[in-house]
């Protein structure tokens, strides 16, 4: 029978063959280069990527040139690039949706000839990418994204805890190589002190929800691991909700234990010998100033409170038309200076508003919010804690409205955390 069907029946051609391994690893280097690759970094390596000087080569990051390419080499491995387009269309809709308006976004800057272009493609082109290349990945690939990921962020929490032991910052966010020195938070490998807390809090509430193919024991240790790293990168709303949401999902699962009755006595002596030793842990941390910078943080914030206050005085200012269609991005930036918001607009959506009009707004936060609901769809259940997270997180900063991979970070968390189980898993 096998002699009479045609080879393509059974076999790939062996062009597509051979595209297929080197996209498959392309894209776990692709991930890693979003997770673990910051403006800080590249400066390092000799890339101007987050100033303002420098070619505009180095202003895209190198993980949207990548997906990019890969993204090339799946529709010449599928053979017909209309039909590739199609399919995807008819497959991640929301993920091309959020494709076509970044190229509408890029394309509005550039005839407005105003700044952000590279944001425009870093910012949503690339998840969309991202996105597309991996559910459209084999299972042997999303194991090994899910334990990429585990391994980044645990490089990523054992930097922030030695950055905090030692008071050396390794690559730190630089403007045209300015380093903030009023800012001594852990910067890590995410680089940016509040995109790194958003992150290291999803990637807790994720772990506490189930997220992830992990033994007990060492998901427990993770979660303490980037429990204390949270704490040096010194976002307070990322600790807060961290708390609150984290806090809830344990006092719940141990609700449910007790009433079950499935609390094991190994378990329960290990607690009981454990707890007493919190506030001496706790008491140690304090008096080892593991703290202060923190309650600095809380008591001080440096005028962040009031910036969040002060940018909704800069739409008096901008005639209604405008708003509309795109203020002058000069006449915003003067505003912002004279109104003391030197650190930003501290919202994605009010910064995006009030430098690219109402128009853009409305379609960036509409094909965004399809997006995320597209990669809930092509997760298990248990992404609650980690979604609602993300959406008031990102609420507290200039987020997606600036040139940040922070969605494209959190859009491969959740696939490779909360990838559906294969079929002979399932029955298990």
């Amino acid at each position: 029978m096998l002699d009479r069907l045609p080879s393509a029946a059974w076999a790939p051609p062996a062009p597509r063959r051979l595209l297929r391994l080197p996209a498959n690893a392309g894209l776990l280097v692709c991930a890693v280069l979003v997770l673990g690759v910051s403006g800080g970094l590249l400066w390092t390596l000799g890339i101007n990527y987050d100033g303002l000087t420098g070619s505009p080569v180095q202003k895209l990051h190198p993980a949207t040139y990548l997906a990019a390419i890969l993204f090339g080499l799946a529709m010449l491995r599928a053979g017909n690039p209309v039909a590739h387009g199609a399919r995807s269309c008819a497959r991640h809709p929301a993920s091309v949706a959020l494709l076509v308006a970044s190229l509408a976004y890029f394309l509005n800057i550039v005839l407005r000839g105003a700044p952000g272009m590279a944001g425009a493609l870093d910012t949503f082109l690339l998840p969309a990418l991202v996105t597309i290349l991996i559910v459209d990945a084999d299972e042997e690939t999303l194991r090994r994204l899910e334990w990429l990921t585990h391994a980044v962020m645990t490089a990523n929490a054992v930097l922030g805890l030695v950055e905090f032991a030692t008071g050396q910052r390794f690559f730190p966010y630089r403007l045209d190589g300015a380093i903030f020195e009023t800012d001594t938070r852990s910067a890590a490998l995410q680089g940016h002190p509040l995109g790194n807390a958003t992150l290291t809090a999803c990637y807790v509430l994720a772990l506490l929800s189930g997220g992830g193919r992990l033994p007990d024991s060492v998901r427990i240790g993770f979660v303490l691991l980037q429990s204390a790293a949270l704490v040096t990168f010194g976002g307070r709303s990322g600790i807060v909700i961290t708390l609150l949401l984290g806090g809830g999902r344990v006092g719940l699962l141990l609700f449910r234990a007790l009433v079950r009755n499935r609390i094991s006595l190994p378990a329960a002596m290990l607690a009981a010998f454990a707890l007493p030793l919190v506030p001496l842990a706790v008491a140690g941390l304090v008096a080892g100033g593991f703290f202060d910078s923190l309650a600095g943080r809380f008591a001080a914030d440096g005028g962040s409170a009031n910036a969040r206050v002060e940018m909704f005085a800069l739409f008096d200012r901008i005639p209604l038309r405008d708003l509309i269609i795109g203020p002058d991005t000069a006449l915003v930036e003067t505003l912002r200076r004279m109104n003391g918001l030197e650190w930003g607009i501290e919202n994605p959506i009010i910064r995006t508003l009030l430098y690219q009009g109402a128009v853009v707004t409305v379609v960036l936060t509409v094909t965004t919010a399809l997006f995320l609901r597209e990669v809930a769809h092509r997760c298990r259940p248990g992404i609650a804690l980690p979604m609602i997270a993300f959406l008031i997180l990102i609420n507290t900063f200039e987020s997606l409205g600036g040139k940040t991979t922070l969605l494209a970070k959190f859009a491969i968390l959740l696939l490779a955390l909360y990838r559906p189980l294969p079929r002979w898993e399932r029955g298990r």
